[in-house]
């Protein structure tokens, strides 16, 4: 079992970063949030991190000419704090090559719907909007497209009569919490095997 060296990105709250760092520290995840990286100053999750001892870096897109100049920024201080594992955890930009390639069949991303349905910005309003009876979340290997990389892990969620789309995203919010750390354990344990747009689970 590999113990992970974990670079968060995040945009907001941080909700996510929070279930990483508590499963972390709680010995059920063998892993280390070494950097929390915002695009945002204002990041909530830049709090989180401060507060939970882990170094936090901001760097904002507009200082930068290119998508590809400002990620290679990212994967400069990534590999300085010596991460091995990339978690997008509420983070509102999508990744460029320049830091896929760095980070090969190692950078994840928790979506707040069951993909391939309702990517992109506002999941939960989109599925709640739509109609459907049971929306949920993902965990999901990066790739170069718009939240289109091979499945890990998914949690359904019922929509009940009564939601709203703010009501369900709650919902859909815990089980992120349960998912996301429980889809780096199996990395870190080395059971994740990805065969084109599958992911196998070993026992």
């Amino acid at each position: 079992m590999q113990k992970l060296k974990i670079g968060v990105l995040a945009s907001g709250s941080g909700s996510n970063l929070q279930a990483i760092i508590d499963e972390a520290r709680a010995g059920t995840l063998p892993a280390e949030v070494v950097l929390v990286i915002s695009d945002k100053p204002d990041a909530y999750a830049l709090t989180r991190a401060e507060e939970a001892g882990i170094i936090t870096a901001v760097v904002e897109p507009k200082d930068f000419a290119t998508r590809e100049e400002y990620d290679a920024k990212i994967v400069k201080l990534l590999q300085l704090s010596g991460a091995d594992t990339v978690a997008l955890a509420g983070y509102l930009r999508i990744v460029t090559p320049t830091l896929l390639d760095a980070f090969p069949g190692r950078v994840l991303n928790i979506h707040p719907a069951l993909l391939p349905a309702f990517p992109g910005l506002h999941a939960q309003r989109q599925a709640w909007e739509h109609g459907v009876k049971v929306s949920g979340c993902t965990v999901h290997f990066v790739d170069a497209g718009l939240d289109s990389g091979p499945i890990i892990l998914q949690a359904p969620v019922p929509v009940l009569e009564d939601d709203e789309a703010d009501t369900l995203a709650a919902r859909i919010l815990e089980q992120e919490h349960i998912i996301y750390p429980l889809a780096l354990r199996l990395l870190a344990e080395g059971k994740l095997t990805v065969k084109g747009r599958r992911v196998l689970i070993s026992d």
